[in-house]
């Protein structure tokens, strides 16, 4: 499985937008990289994907690798990342996704496939509607975020040109994970 984003949820499951929130929980995100249809990525519950909530309490950023006594200078092999992507939070007042890129992307200049999706709202589904079920409540799951794959080849998440959507229960502390192309 390979890690897609880490994203910070308040108490009742709702994606942190605003600085001073309490974060309560840490949703992580993967996805099989396998042979593309290989895994069933886009489906929530065949196991190609997973969203994973774990309490925020305890949980430590990982140390910074120490110089080489040496040489003075850092282990390669441990500061290897590959190629990563960082992101910026801009809030939007637009609800609709799609109209809410376009202006984004008219006011910026930049392109539309410089946006990496949306934190909460409702999803911008590219098919039919898939929004989830709890397994623990039977409710319908709420929106956590919209991913897109990205502007670069190197750092693409790869939807097979499509979207993917995290959802989560709070109340039940589950969550799911899945794409549309």
């Amino acid at each position: 499985m390979q890690f897609l984003a880490q994203i910070l949820l308040d108490g009742p499951g709702r994606p942190v937008v605003e600085p001073g929130v309490g974060v309560a929980r840490v949703m992580a995100l993967f996805m099989c990289q396998n042979d593309p249809g290989s895994c069933e990525e886009w489906s929530p519950t065949a196991g190609g994907n997973r969203a994973l909530l774990h309490p925020a309490a305890g949980l430590q950023p990982m140390a910074a690798p120490e110089l080489d006594a040496e040489d003075g200078e850092f282990d390669e092999e441990v500061l290897r990342l590959g190629a990563v992507n960082g992101v910026a939070l801009v809030p939007w007042p637009t609800a609709d996704y799609f109209a809410a890129r376009r202006e984004w992307a008219d006011r910026t200049g930049d392109g539309t496939r410089q946006i990496l999706g949306q934190l909460g709202g409702r999803p911008a589904w590219l098919q039919y509607d898939e929004t989830p079920t709890c397994a623990g409540c039977a409710e319908s799951m709420a929106l956590v975020a919209q991913l897109e794959e990205g502007p670069c080849a190197s750092t693409a998440m790869n939807f097979g040109s499509g979207k993917a959507f995290a959802f989560a229960c709070g109340p039940c502390d589950r969550a799911v994970f899945l794409w549309q192309c």
